[in-house]
């Protein structure tokens, strides 16, 4: 175990990173890749950070912050699409560096609405869908995901909304269902819910398809989310906790501070999760 310093000072590079313009950060930041032989994670980001924003706006400020994948959000593709619109957006994507890889959190209140989430995700080109389904239609939800072959994530949302609240919740609510009917991990929610993210990871990691990442001022309903590196959540323990469980997902950045200019906290949000990524390679975590 190390000493704040000795963290700080194999970290200190990538927070160097996030305090420049974003610009210069994304020219000198290394690539955080997928491969499982790098020993990084899947860094995205949560289409709904961007709800203020067109998608050339969204692309603009994931090149300058040097993150490649995104969960797609309907306000920038509609569920309507055309097989046309769908290329064309693709095609964005592919000249900005990004890859799709999911769609949602899509909610859902009637069979014809899974129905309609599954289709999109088939159309759309990906196989795994964030969404949020009353428990009455779990049910079909997992008829679905047989049909489909595709993974359903549930995203739990705190003490804000009584449907999955947090973790255990949507345990106890698909624990007989399909194990490809998981978890999409919002630990910013978990802790406002007066749990723990870094214990909860560690529990359900075996149905965690994908993480909201980020972090809160409070543990309790009043915590809003702020910077990575600022909150109450020990980001250092929980990038540990994702090494421990060889989590394959992705680790998607979900900013909702200052959401209508949000560019400098993603740059700092994403410098400081690189630079904790890079000190725990070594086994190392904050004191």
């Amino acid at each position: 175990m190390t000493t704040r310093r000795s963290f700080l000072k194999n970290a200190g590079g990538y927070m160097a990173l996030a305090s420049m313009t974003p610009a210069v950060a994304s020219a000198n930041a290394p690539e955080m890749r997928d491969s499982a032989n790098e020993d990084l994670f899947k860094l995205g980001m949560a289409g709904y950070t961007f709800v203020h924003f067109n998608l050339d706006q969204a692309l603009e400020m994931m090149k300058k912050t040097d993150v490649h994948y995104l969960c797609i959000k309907d306000f920038h593709l509609p569920y309507a699409s055309t097989p046309e619109q769908i290329a064309a957006f693709h095609e964005k994507l592919k000249n900005s560096g990004v890859t799709g890889y999911a769609v949602g959190p899509i909610y859902m209140k009637t069979n014809q609405e899974v129905d309609n989430a599954f289709a999109y995700a088939k159309r759309v080109g990906v196989k795994l869908i964030i969404g949020v389904p009353n428990t009455e239609l779990l049910p079909y939800v997992d008829k679905k995901v047989k049909e489909y072959d595709f993974r359903f994530a549930i995203h739990n949302h705190g003490p804000d909304i009584e449907l999955y609240p947090n973790a255990i919740s949507i345990h106890n609510a698909i624990k007989d269902l399909d194990s490809r009917i998981g978890f999409c991990f919002d630990m910013g929610h978990d802790k406002r819910n007066g749990d723990d993210p870094v214990a909860d990871l560690q529990t359900y990691s075996k149905r965690i398809f994908d993480i909201h990442l980020k972090n809160v001022t409070a543990a309790s309903k009043a915590g809003k989310t702020c910077e990575l590196g600022r909150g109450v959540i020990d980001i250092p323990a929980f990038v540990q906790m994702l090494r421990k469980v060889k989590y394959s997902g992705s680790c998607s950045l979900e900013y909702e501070k200052d959401m209508k200019d949000p560019l400098a906290g993603i740059a700092e949000s994403v410098g400081y999760f690189k630079g904790v990524c890079d000190a725990s390679r070594s086994g190392k975590r904050k004191a």
